[in-house]
């Protein structure tokens, strides 16, 4: 069965993923998936940090499903109950005023760069660069790699798109340099996830923000993956005590239906009227509905607080595993549930091989580093499991 479907996708589908890990799944079950040849597999990625409810959570289906009885799409060219009230949750959870939903986090990367540049646009001034993070990803559209801070996603595709530039992580002088009259924001992931979990400093978001705002430029936010309560608060800038102008986030807000959404404070979402902007599948009945099955469960089951609380509990006990093996394990990094264990380089390959063998399901960043991003619901047993795991795999390489 599995050589069969490997077999179908190297005939018809794009090279894009090369070799991938060698297993299909049919379904799954809170923290459990399960392969078509029956194996149990542990997902300690939730998708890259997509199903923070775990898998086929019962609520969320049902939601899916009634919605799905009722109506999947109409287009924007009618008023959508479901995007009205998504939206009003996530401007009353955070703090922006208006929100605006598209299909993925690339794409609300997108939407927040067209907002930025067209709020100096019509105020006449021009203002243009956009000043990004090296180590950073902010997506695979041609505007998003621009933005992105690695440059061998940037190579195959230059000249790039201009306007962007990007500076050393938590330098706040390399930031200051980088400044000219024609800047118009500045954007950064306050925990770079896809470089390997490096969180920036606390105080180097906040003296950022209090420099964009002496200088009149935006400070844009990357919740991609670190909101809607990855990082044990609902979005990371809560931990950090700033407020960006315009975030965007994505992954975790449809529980795994493709949703994505940029939001802003009032005065820089004005600068888009009817025309400047658009979509349309984003934001449609079907996916909204995710988006307020995601809410109404985070609510009910304090899934943000668990985040907190789980993700102290697991990197505590993978702490004394990087004691144990300091000769193995050089850094554990994180908040909440998104997590980096970074290990000696020519073990993280291995260790990832290992933990996969005994059905651990992470991802390897940057041949370092183990990232780990479980669903919000995850108890201590659970958490117990995966460090079990690890210690073993350690012990054994």
């Amino acid at each position: 069965m599995l050589q069969d479907i490997i077999s179908l996708d190297k005939k018809y589908y794009m090279n894009t993923f090369g070799d991938r890990l060698p297993v299909c799944f049919e379904r799954g079950e809170g923290l459990k998936l399960y392969a078509d040849n029956g194996d149990v597999y542990y997902d300690f990625l939730g998708g890259i940090a997509v199903n923070a409810l775990g898998h086929s959570h019962p609520v969320f289906i049902k939601a899916l499903k009634d919605q799905l009885d009722k109506l999947i799409h109409t287009s924007s060219l009618y008023y959508i109950e479901n995007q009205a009230k998504l939206a009003q949750k996530l401007v009353e959870s955070s703090c922006a005023d208006k929100a605006f939903f598209c299909n993925s986090g690339a794409e609300a990367n997108e939407a927040a760069f067209k907002l930025a540049k067209i709020y100096f646009y019509k105020k006449g001034m021009d203002r243009y660069e956009i000043i990004s993070l090296d180590h950073s990803f902010h997506g695979r559209t041609l505007a998003a790699v621009a933005a992105t801070g690695q440059k061998h996603y940037q190579k195959p595709y230059e000249p790039l798109t201009p306007g962007f530039k990007q500076v050393a992580p938590n330098s706040f002088e390399a930031v200051e340099e980088a400044v000219t009259d024609k800047t118009a924001a500045v954007m950064i992931e306050l925990v770079q996830g896809e470089s390997g979990v490096h969180p920036m400093d606390v105080e180097y978001a906040k003296r950022l923000r209090r420099f964009c705002d002496e200088k009149g430029i935006l400070l844009i936010v990357d919740e991609v993956q670190t909101g809607m309560g990855r990082l044990g608060k609902l979005f990371a800038h809560e931990l950090y005590g700033i407020e960006p102008d315009i975030f965007t986030c994505a992954k975790a807000l449809g529980g795994g239906i493709p949703i994505g959404a940029m939001c802003a404070k009032d005065e820089i979402a004005s600068a888009f009227e009817p025309g400047d902007h658009g979509t349309t599948f984003g934001g449609n009945p079907f996916a909204t509905a995710a988006g307020l099955a995601v809410f109404d469960i985070y609510e009910k089951e304090g899934l943000v607080e668990n985040s907190a609380k789980q993700g102290r509990y697991l990197k505590d006990k993978l702490l004394r595993l990087a004691e144990k093996y300091s000769g193995k394990i050089t850094e554990v990094r994180g908040m909440g549930l998104l997590i980096g264990i970074e290990l000696r380089p020519e073990l993280a390959p291995v260790v990832f091989r290992r933990l996969f063998e005994k059905k651990f399901l992470t991802s390897l960043c940057k041949g370092v580093t183990i990232r780990i991003a479980p669903p919000l619901n995850i108890t201590s047993e659970e958490a117990d499991m995966f460090a079990d795991a690890l210690d073993s795999v350690l012990s054994e390489v």
